[in-house]
């Protein structure tokens, strides 16, 4: 063996990412993956996953408002929510146990039609994925590339895919009148909305609006069980983030994404209802069609997103101009 070829079997050897340089392909050793948790497949993870994030989130922000911690970052007055809403929260409670119970008993019978959940062949995709990268891409680069950059991808898509889905079934429901007033009209009967209310939907529409779309989300993109586990909790907190009647200033989802709880508050107010039905993530589809609310243009020119204050300030300024007519 000359010096050079020593070196090489060296460095494969020792190098994290040799195997990447190997004369031959790694050989692909298929077994089954091991669970995230011992006693709970990463399958059934993903479809509790995202029923205990709703319900814990919920319990955060119900804390908030039952002991009033955070009054200055409340959207509306407390009193608003048994004054305007037309559900009481037994009600809401009840049907979002409903809501869960649907959509868990629809992602369990997917799961039965699933594959086992495979590893074995990493090293061999990574060796193929580094002979197509330039050399002078890291091999760093190529093994986070392969092993977090695509499952990303993967994600923004089915984030594409649950806002295109849901905006334009979310404004059929408005802009149909039967539709609204058989199924849509029940969200709305919570003019002022709270955490655990998000999932306050007709059966029928929760099922078409969140269970299939992130559903077809899934499906289209391709998504292991685990990139699942992401999707569904990210989009079930994100949901409950929108509807928490709070703008607080810590908030990641509403520091992160335009699409925040004062902008999909609007929607649910009397002069905002035929606006803003972009949800969850962005509003591209509301800006694209120009039916994001007209009241902020001048506002959102230099913010990216509706705040409280800019918010509160409107609607004083609403009730105000009311009172005096």
């Amino acid at each position: 063996m000359n010096s050079t070829a020593a070196f090489d079997q060296i460095y494969v050897s020792k190098s994290p990412y040799g195997f990447m340089h190997a004369a031959v392909e790694p050989p692909v050793v298929v077994n089954a993956r091991k669970n995230l948790l011992p006693y709970v497949s990463d399958g059934i993870l993903a479809l509790i996953a995202p029923v205990v994030a709703y319900w814990t989130f919920s319990l955060f922000f119900h804390l908030i408002d039952t002991l009033c911690l955070a009054e200055k970052y409340r959207i509306h007055p407390s009193e608003e929510i048994a004054s305007r809403n037309r559900a009481g929260r037994i009600e809401v409670l009840c049907e979002v146990i409903f809501q869960h119970i649907i959509q868990s008993a629809v992602g369990f019978a997917f799961l039965l039609f699933d594959e086992e959940p495979t590893t074995g062949f990493e090293q061999n995709a990574m060796w193929v994925l580094r002979q197509q990268i330039p050399a002078a891409v890291p091999d760093a680069v190529v093994y986070y590339l392969y092993t977090y950059g695509l499952s990303f991808v993967k994600l923004l898509v089915g984030f594409a895919i649950i806002d295109t889905w849901q905006y334009w079934l979310h404004r059929l429901m408005h802009t149909s009148t039967s539709l609204y007033r058989k199924f849509h009209s029940r969200h709305h009967r919570l003019y002022v909305p709270y955490a655990y209310g998000a999932l306050y939907n007709a059966p029928l529409e929760g099922f078409l609006l969140d269970t299939l779309g992130t559903g077809i989300a899934m499906t289209v993109t391709g998504l292991t069980h685990r990139e699942q586990i992401v999707l569904f909790t990210f989009a079930t907190l994100k949901t409950v983030d929108d509807h928490c009647g709070y703008a607080l200033p810590f908030d990641p989802f509403q520091i992160i994404f335009p699409n925040n709880a004062v902008y999909h508050d609007i929607h649910h107010q009397h002069f905002g209802i035929k606006t803003n039905f972009a949800q969850p993530f962005f509003t591209f589809w509301d800006t694209l069609f120009g039916t994001n609310f007209k009241g902020f243009e001048e506002y959102q020119k230099s913010q990216r997103r509706v705040t409280i204050d800019k918010y509160k300030q409107f609607l004083a300024e609403r009730k105000s101009a009311k009172v005096t007519k």
